[in-house]
């Protein structure tokens, strides 16, 4: 079998793996290996902002999961997409541009015991690689808007490239209804109702592929196997230490081994990374043991502590508005829209998923906003079917911080093989009741003066569904997932038995073996996932160059 040498390598050419990538190579002495298991980021729906729909459930661009029948979802399943080409889910996602709250990351390093990771040790690294549009010659910053973001860097942040009436009045009854307008929804305290910033340059995606290896995967050190399929971890013991000393990958049709002479490090998400650790004999005992995969390291929290933000999606019916619904359903304005965007790049192609955002609290029981909203101007019945005919928005809202916790379990020994994800979803009482007290925050704001001359009507859930139980059981049936699933190689003390990895990333009982990816996160951030794993990404690589 074929074997190269390498310094490092990374598994997954994805958010994480791409900067990772960049930052390690800098330094020619360096060797780094990136292996993707997808392709090329050459398919011209990734770019096209609009293109998520036809990227998402595409065997071209998307490993194309399913979640296990749920019980909070009343038994349904779900799609559960995870990028599968360079960028990774920064391919596929929303595109939207948010970090959470100051109290996310001060909580994990109390969790873990390292200060590194309290919110003013972490907005060094959100700014070291961020370009804000703001901060722009002759932008319209405030002052201390160069306090919270940065110039100068790879990953772009640009404002939307168009806006609807419809959510102007939206947010204006969001006001009326108690949330206060915001700018900035990444200074900590994300409070407020806005247009989302989004990750594009003047109209289209701006994924990790383009920002981290565009020019730079050129390098003569940094070697990239795209379309390579990683099998499983070499592993080795001397001196009762076990040691990652590379990775075994099927790359052209052909079994081959690449080893690392310093890290091997996992990149390949919340299912991907946790699903390769239970596959080479790092995980539960039970679990390996039903699989007759020998026990290399017993780490019982490999794969557990599953959290994803679970959207619900109440429809309202509106009179009046110009909605993508009635914009898109007939042949001459699907012709405006494609033409406006190919004159300016604007208009609905240019749409990121969502593009009104709201952070408020679900009851007066929380001391911070614990809900957020995505808006939009259409309604379909489900993820990849029609629009509605008639004209309608969708206020998306999701619970921030769920106390339910789900697994991702592999189902055999073959890699090739989609694990079990099962999220539980609505487990707890706790997320039942945000669940109901959200659809109701959902009426409040719908009911506002500013929003009337729409004449809304909540088509989903409907009205008629008042108490706790019906709210939560509808909560089960309109529900899906935002794409945001973190938690399942965990960080913590070293006194902690279901920490996966240590405080700097490091697996447990394994040297040369660390997980750089949203799987380390102890608890989900309070918005969307993208720019934290970034972040985690840009710290991870400082202290690996630094061998701390």
């Amino acid at each position: 079998m074929a074997e190269q040498e390498f310094d490092y390598i990374v598994v997954g050419a994805g958010t994480a793996g791409c900067l990772l990538a960049n930052r390690l190579s800098r330094d020619p002495a360096n060797r780094v290996l990136l292996i993707e298991a997808g392709g090329r980021d050459d398919y011209h729906w990734i770019h096209i902002p609009v293109g998520y729909l036809y990227c998402i459930d595409n065997p071209r661009t998307d490993w194309r999961f399913r979640t296990e029948p749920d019980a909070g979802l009343n038994g349904r399943s779900l799609i559960y997409p995870r990028g599968k080409t360079l960028g990774g889910c920064s391919s596929i996602n929303g595109m939207l541009y948010l970090r959470g709250q100051a109290r996310d990351y001060d909580g994990w390093a109390e969790l873990t015991g390292e200060p590194e990771w309290r919110w003013e040790n972490c907005l060094p690294d959100f700014k070291r690689h961020e370009h804000h549009y703001r901060l722009d010659e002759g932008g319209d910053a405030d002052p201390e808007h160069a306090d919270y973001h940065g110039h100068g860097g790879e990953w772009r942040v640009e404002k939307q490239r168009l806006k609807w009436q419809v959510l102007d009045d939206f947010a204006t009854a969001a006001v009326e209804a108690g949330i206060p307008r915001t700018r900035d929804f990444n200074r900590g305290d994300n409070e407020g109702v806005d247009y989302f910033e989004v990750n594009q340059r003047r109209g289209f995606r701006w994924n990790t592929a383009k920002a981290f290896l565009r020019g730079v995967e050129k390098r003569d050190n940094l070697t990239l196997w795209h379309s390579t399929q990683v099998l499983g971890l070499v592993l080795a013991g001397e001196g009762g230490e076990t040691r990652a000393g590379g990775v075994r990958v099927e790359r052209g049709g052909e079994e081959r081994i690449a080893r690392a002479g310093r890290e091997v490090i996992l990149a390949a998400g919340a299912i991907g990374t946790p699903q390769l650790l239970q596959l080479s004999g790092i995980g539960p005992a039970e679990l390996l043991a039903e699989h007759q995969i020998p026990l290399a390291v017993a780490l019982p929290g490999v794969g557990e502590n599953l959290q994803d933000h679970l959207q619900i999606r109440s429809v309202y019916r509106v009179q009046g508005a110009k909605t993508l619904n009635t914009m898109a359903n007939s042949l001459v304005g699907k012709a405006k829209i494609g033409l406006e965007y190919a004159l300016r790049r604007t208009g609905p192609m240019s749409m990121a998923p969502s593009q009104l955002c709201a952070f408020t609290r679900s009851s007066e029981a929380f001391a911070h906003p614990n809900i957020e909203y995505h808006v939009q101007p259409l309604s379909l019945p489900a993820f990849g079917q029609p629009l509605d005919a008639f004209p309608a928005i969708t206020a998306s809202v999701c619970n921030l911080n769920p106390t339910s916790r789900g697994t991702v379990r592999i189902k055999s020994r073959d890699p090739r093989q989609a694990p079990a994800i099962a999220p539980n979803y609505l487990s707890t009482p706790e997320d039942r009741q945000v669940a109901a007290d959200s659809l109701r925050v959902t009426r409040r704001i719908a009911s506002q003066p500013a929003f009337a001359k729409y004449a809304p009507e909540e088509v989903k859930p409907g009205l008629e569904y008042q108490s706790d139980d019906d709210l939560a059981r509808l909560a089960g049936d309109i529900g899906t997932t935002i794409f945001h699933p973190v938690g399942t190689a965990r960080m913590g003390r070293d006194d902690d038995p279901m920490a996966v990895v240590d405080p700097h990333l490091r697996v447990r009982g394994v040297a040369g073996l660390r997980v750089v990816d949203a799987s380390v996160m102890p608890t989900i951030t309070s918005g969307n996932t993208n720019s934290p794993t970034l972040m985690i990404a840009e710290k991870a690589a400082r202290w690996i160059l630094a061998g701390e």
